[in-house]
C-alpha cells in the first residue's frame, strides 16, 4: 500500500502524523510512503531524515492524494482537502465530526473511507489512540490555567501552590479520565487543592487508591459543580463521550457565581466543548473573557509541544496503520473491532452512530461494508 504522509495546515498546528522512525516501520512492511515536503520540520524531524527513512518526499498535498491509498494526518481534513480525496482512499486522522456538520458532510461527499483516531476504542472501553494526546492536554491544562491565573495575563492573580502561610488555588477537574487524571495529577504536583469530579464510582475507587492526599475525588453532579466553582481558581473541563459531542456542564449564569479573573480551560472544545461559553480558540489568540471569567479554549492543545505530542502519537497510531496498510481496510475491520469502530464515514454513509444523531444523518451499521 502506498501510504501519503501530509503536513498540516490549521492554525499552528506543528505536529506531524508519523515520525522518521514510523515511516522505518511502515516500509519494513512492504509499504511505500510519500512525505508532503516540510510536514515535519514544526515538530523538529526535517525532509532528509524522512529519506533516510526511506520516504519519497512530495511538493505538494493535491499530489499525497493523488497517488496515495491512505492519506495520514493528525487534525481533520480542512474544506480544501475535501474535493481531493478520492472515492475509497482511505483517511486516517483525528476527525472530531460530531462537533463538525461541514467536515461530516464533505467526507460523505468524498465517498472515502474515514477512520476516525478517537473512536478506535478497546474491549475495557479505552481510547489508545486518544490517549496520548489526551495526556499532553491534561497536563498542559494546568500549565495554561496557572500562566492565565497570573494578573498580567488577566486573572486574579493566585500561584496555585500558594507558599508557606498562603493557601493554595482550588483546582476543579470535571471528569476523571486519561485528560482528568493528568491534570489532577499536575495541580496536585504543585501544591493546589483539587477536586476530581467523575460519575462512575469504580474510577473514583480507583482514584482514591492512587491520587495524592491533596485530591479530593467526589461524585460529579450538577449541585456539586455549582458549589464548588464558587471558590474556584481554575476549572478544568475533561469530560468525554466518544465520538458524541460533549454535555454543556457550567452555564453562563453559573459564571456569575465564580471569582472574577477565574479561568476555565475547555479540553473537550475539540468535541463541542462543555461549558455554555466556549468557543474554540487558537494558540495565538487563546483567551476570551465573558462575565469576568477567562476562557481557554485551544482546539489543539497538544499542538503547542509538537515534538512531544509527535512521538507520543506516532508510538499510539503506528500499530494501528500498520494493520490497515497490511490487511486493507476490511480485513482490518473484519478481524480486529477496535479497527472496526473506528470507521465515522465511508462510502457516503455514516457508520459511526453518535456523529448520524448529532445531525439527523441516516446511521448505517459499518457491518454492512464488511
Amino acid at each position: 500500500m502506498r501510504v501519503g504522509i501530509l503536513k498540516e495546515i490549521k492554525t499552528e498546528e506543528n505536529r506531524v502524523c508519523m515520525t522518521p522512525a514510523g515511516v522505518e516501520v511502515m516500509i519494513a512492511n512492504g509499504h511505500s510512503v510519500l512525505v508532503e515536503k516540510n510536514a515535519g520540520s514544526g515538530s523538529g524531524f526535517e525532509d532528509a531524515m524522512y529519506k533516510k527513512a526511506g520516504a519519497e518526499m512530495v511538493d505538494t498535498p493535491s499530489e499525497i492524494y493523488e497517488r496515495s491509498d491512505m492519506v495520514m494526518h493528525v487534525k481533520e481534513p480542512q474544506p480544501s482537502e475535501y474535493g481531493l480525496i478520492r472515492e475509497g482512499q482511505i483517511v486516517f486522522t483525528y476527525l472530531h465530526l460530531a462537533a463538525d456538520e461541514q467536515q461530516t458532510r464533505g467526507l460523505i461527499e468524498s465517498k472515502g473511507v474515514c477512520i476516525a483516531y478517537e473512536t478506535i476504542q478497546k474491549p475495557d472501553g479505552s481510547l489508545p489512540l486518544l490517549t496520548p494526546m489526551s495526556e499532553v492536554a491534561g497536563r498542559m491544562a494546568i500549565q495554561q490555567g496557572a500562566k492565565y491565573l497570573e494578573m498580567a495575563q488577566g486573572g486574579h492573580g493566585v500561584l496555585l501552590g500558594g507558599v508557606p502561610g498562603v493557601d493554595p488555588g482550588n483546582v476543579i477537574v470535571i471528569g476523571g479520565g486519561i485528560v482528568g487524571i493528568n491534570a489532577a495529577k499536575m495541580a496536585c504536583g504543585l501544591g493546589a487543592k483539587v477536586y476530581l469530579l467523575d460519575m462512575n464510582l469504580d474510577r473514583l475507587r480507583y482514584l482514591s487508591d492512587v491520587m495524592p492526599a491533596n485530591c479530593f475525588n467526589l461524585y460529579s453532579s450538577p449541585a456539586t459543580i455549582r458549589d464548588l466553582i464558587k471558590r474556584a481558581d481554575v476549572v478544568v473541563g475533561a469530560v468525554l463521550i466518544p465520538g458524541a459531542k460533549a454535555p454543556k456542564l457550567i452555564s453562563r449564569e453559573m459564571l456569575k457565581t465564580m471569582k472574577p479573573g477565574s479561568v476555565l480551560v475547555d479540553v473537550a472544545i475539540d468535541q463541542g466543548g462543555c461549558f455554555e461559553t466556549s468557543k474554540a480558540t487558537t494558540h495565538g489568540n487563546p483567551i476570551y473573557v465573558v462575565e469576568g471569567v477567562v476562557h481557554y479554549c485551544v482546539a489543539n492543545m497538544p499542538g503547542a509541544v509538537p515534538r512531544t505530542s509527535t512521538m507520543a502519537l506516532t508510538n499510539a497510531t503506528l500499530p494501528f496503520a500498520v494493520q490497515i496498510a497490511n490487511k486493507g481496510w476490511k480485513k482490518a475491520m473484519q478481524e480486529s473491532r477496535e479497527i472496526k469502530l473506528g470507521a465515522n464515514v465511508i462510502d457516503g454513509k455514516v457508520t459511526y452512530k453518535a456523529v448520524a444523531e448529532a445531525f439527523d444523518l441516516e446511521y448505517t451499521p459499518i457491518d454492512t461494508f464488511l
